[in-house]
């Protein structure tokens, strides 16, 4: 009989990523495996000692990239691969990948590393950026997830100030698109598929996220849509992805970003689909 871990990060406080764990873990149960949720911090990473009874595969919900190394490392099967965790949550790095795959997304400038203690004010790097983008503009920090870290800067004070802000931080400047204000669809695919989508809207904000107080409904999606989705997860590497999907101009879609791990609770409510069931039938698959 198979087994696996479903590893989440115990220092975060809210239910909902012990819920995504659940989900993953009764998933894995339905289809005959002996599933265990662990939180990252209940796999002690020995190096000397290793592991003494592995499972036969992880599914890591986590951003704790040394331990998914590790496991990877000690011979168990990751997913997804911790390249592609890692690669999806540096959000300059992911942008790397997929404008070298030619994916559509909103033009993006990755701002130059500049140490906490120092500073590039003065040295006309920022007033280049202002004048070739205009406002509004959005800036994102290189971590975080569910809308965090992402701001709509709409004055050059508001500009000046949150580039000295971030100073020690990666960060990207992108366009901002205004087609696509407060609204988005989010794809999940697993391998080569499209396993569900949803179309979120906000009234209240600029960012469509749930969790900033969006709302969402199934969609069905065109298929250049779903062309873009499958090439965004493929241009990262991941087998499991949330796809986020910008209204361009002209419906265009643009792909806003790649979640390595997604949450599936919102989709599932909202379609009636859980994506863990594909994900571990996946999983089976691959491992045959």
């Amino acid at each position: 009989m198979k087994s696996c871990w479903v590893i989440y990060n115990g220092s975060l406080i809210s239910d909902k990523f012990a819920d995504q764990a659940r989900l993953v873990a009764e998933a894995a149960e339905r289809a005959g495996v002996r599933a265990e949720i662990r939180k990252n911090y209940e796999v002690m990473m020995d190096l000397q000692r290793g592991i003494g009874a592995p499972p036969s595969f992880v599914v890591f919900l986590d951003k704790d990239i040394l331990l998914a190394t590790w496991l990877k490392a000690s011979g168990i099967p990751v997913f997804n691969d911790p390249e592609v965790i890692e690669t999806c949550d540096n959000k300059a790095k992911q942008y790397i990948r997929l404008a070298q795959s030619g994916i559509p997304m909103p033009r993006t400038v990755i701002a130059p590393k500049v140490y906490p203690n120092f500073s590039i004010s003065g040295t006309g790097y920022f007033e280049r950026v202002l004048a070739d983008f205009g406002l509004p503009m959005i800036i994102k920090e290189g971590h975080g997830s569910f809308g965090a870290k992402v701001y709509l800067i709409e004055t050059e004070e508001a500009f000046f100030e949150k580039v000295e802000s971030l100073r020690g931080v990666d960060f990207v400047f992108q366009e901002f698109i205004a087609s696509s204000r407060g609204r988005d669809i989010r794809v999940n695919t697993v391998g080569n598929r499209i396993v569900a989508a949803m179309y979120r809207h906000s009234e209240t904000d600029f960012r469509a996220n749930i969790t900033n107080g969006g709302v969402a409904e199934p969609v069905e999606l065109s298929d250049e849509q779903r062309e873009v989705a499958l090439d965004a997860a493929r241009a990262v590497g991941a087998e499991f992805a949330g796809v986020d999907l910008l209204f361009g101009p002209g419906g265009r879609p643009l792909v806003c970003e790649v979640n390595a791990a997604a949450h599936i609770r919102n989709i599932y409510n909202v379609t009636g689909i859980n994506v863990a069931d594909a994900m571990i039938e996946y999983i089976l698959e691959k491992l045959q």
